[in-house]
């Protein structure tokens, strides 16, 4: 990726002024190791009527699957489609904007100990981006670059010159100039709002992000008009950080309105002195819903089907009602370490004779599977290329039959609500698909009708009246105790 920054200048002021405030000699070339690759600073033309600098930046993307796992909360999003092959290299991203800082730090902070009053003097500058993603497209980066001062120029490349038809791509190839900001004050601007207009970061954004944030903000984001969607996309849409930038921005806005600081605004309430009380995690909200459904079953024999490391079924042994409790999971890994977490080795007799954990598929059906009073199929269905979920169907329902089964599994239209995940990506990396409610209902009622039971569904979480709950659980309960019986 490229980027290169240009200004003129006068014999009184001469453009290689540029060398000092960059603290790069223009006539050399010189690297710089990053996490992710080499930073290069050259210059292409350095008189004193016009002096540019070029960043180049080469990345490693052997290095950025490994370190970053190329997916992920805050990760890129087209790293996740393909961690090998995508535009990481070639279009200007957060991976520009920390090379910026590091190759730059000293130019971003306005720091020049040789000629001290350059920093602080308004120059000419033109900065050239060849490919920038921009989602939202050029409006967008008018929008994010021409309150700051800047005369944007952005032109739209298309997803195949030869085919025009084709349309737009969302990169788009800009200029910026302006006759009245300093150095320090385009970097700044460059840092936060490159990664802004890509939607994306390669690195975790964690709490101190804000800190940063305001930081290179300072002076120019409070009164931003989009200072709110900056805010959002800068922090990964982690809604608590954004919410926390949010309030801090607004203080600094009061602050300068009255003249005052920022100390004396943020006064009117002293500190918490309690801890705030942490939400409970889904996954404990998960296993308590599906307790009080077998206990409302009557259930005392139950599977527990793709165990995994066997939260579940530690939970069950702690209530009596439940006098026998197995354990079924693919992998011989999980189940090692099921075993370890409920100290099967060091468990008294009689509760050891409640637990079992074996290997087994649920693609197949399994005769050890039949006679339980229920099975539980905690996140388990999403896991399955859909192809194959006929047969985990008919080794459950048709073959073991329990007389009553819980399913539980993400809801996709809730996706929206989790602040680090970004547009488009299911919940965790294994699952082959997430289903909104409606497909879920469609699939449980189908089951239900084929091998004779009733289904009722629950919220598991929050119920947003949106887009309903974080996770959907389908109660089958058989309708034919007969054939139950038979079977």
């Amino acid at each position: 990726m490229f980027l290169t920054i240009t200004t003129t200048g006068t014999p009184e002021r001469p453009a290689t002024d540029l060398g000092y405030l960059l603290h790069k000699h223009p006539d050399n070339a010189q690297a710089f190791s990053t996490s992710y690759g080499t930073a290069h600073v050259l210059y292409p033309e350095a008189e004193a009527g016009r002096c540019t600098a070029a960043l180049l930046l080469e990345v490693d993307a052997v290095a950025l699957v490994r370190r970053g796992k190329g997916k992920g909360r805050g990760g890129a999003p087209d790293a996740a489609l393909a961690q090998y092959v995508n535009d990481r290299p070639y279009a200007a991203s957060s991976l520009l904007a920390v090379a910026l800082s590091s190759v730059f730090s000293s130019a971003m902070k306005g720091v020049c100990n040789a000629r001290p009053e350059l920093p602080g003097q308004a120059r000419p500058l033109r900065v050239e981006v060849p490919a920038l993603p921009a989602r939202g497209g050029p409006d967008l980066v008018r929008k994010l670059f021409e309150p700051l001062g800047w005369t944007v120029t952005v032109e739209p490349v298309p997803l195949d010159s030869e085919f025009p038809d084709w349309g737009d791509s969302r990169y788009v190839s800009l200029v910026l100039e302006s006759d009245a900001l300093t150095l320090a004050e385009a970097l700044r601007h460059l840092y936060v709002l490159l990664p802004v207009l890509d939607d994306a970061k390669h690195y975790w954004v964690a709490p101190d992000e804000v800190d940063k944030l305001l930081r290179v903000g300072e002076g120019w984001l409070p009164a931003h008009p989009e200072q709110r969607l900056i805010t959002s996309r800068y922090l990964s849409r982690r809604w608590s950080l954004t919410r926390q930038a949010t309030e801090r921005l607004e203080l600094v806005r009061l602050a300068e309105a009255d003249d005052s600081e920022v100390e004396e605004i943020d006064n009117a309430v002293e500190a918490e002195t309690e801890a705030e009380e942490k939400p409970t995690p889904l996954a404990v909200q998960r296993r308590e819903a599906i307790v009080t459904a077998l206990r409302q079953s009557g259930a005392a024999r139950v599977l527990d089907l793709g165990c995994g490391q066997g939260q579940l079924v530690q939970t069950l042994l702690k209530d009596p009602a439940f006098t026998e409790i197995v354990g079924v999971d693919v992998s011989m890994r999980a189940l090692t370490i099921a075993s370890r977490r409920l100290k099967l080795d060091r468990m008294g007799e009689r509760q050891a004779s409640r637990v079992r954990l074996f290997q087994g598929s649920l693609a197949y059906t399994d005769v050890r599977l039949k006679g339980y009073d229920a099975a539980v199929l905690s996140e388990v269905v999403e896991h399955l290329d859909l192809p194959r979920l006929p047969a985990l169907e008919y080794a459950v329902f048709g073959s073991a039959r329990p007389r009553t089964v819980l399913v539980t599994t993400p809801n996709v239209e809730y996706n929206v609500r989790w602040e680090s995940l970004p547009a488009g990506h299911v919940r965790h990396g294994d699952h082959r698909f997430e289903w909104t409610r409606a497909e879920f209902r469609a699939w449980a009622e189908a089951v239900a009708e084929r091998h004779g039971y009733g289904v009722e569904f629950v919220a598991v979480g929050p119920d947003d009246p949106e887009v309903g709950p974080p996770t959907q659980m389908a109660v089958f309960t058989m309708t034919s105790p007969k054939e139950a019986k038979a079977a």
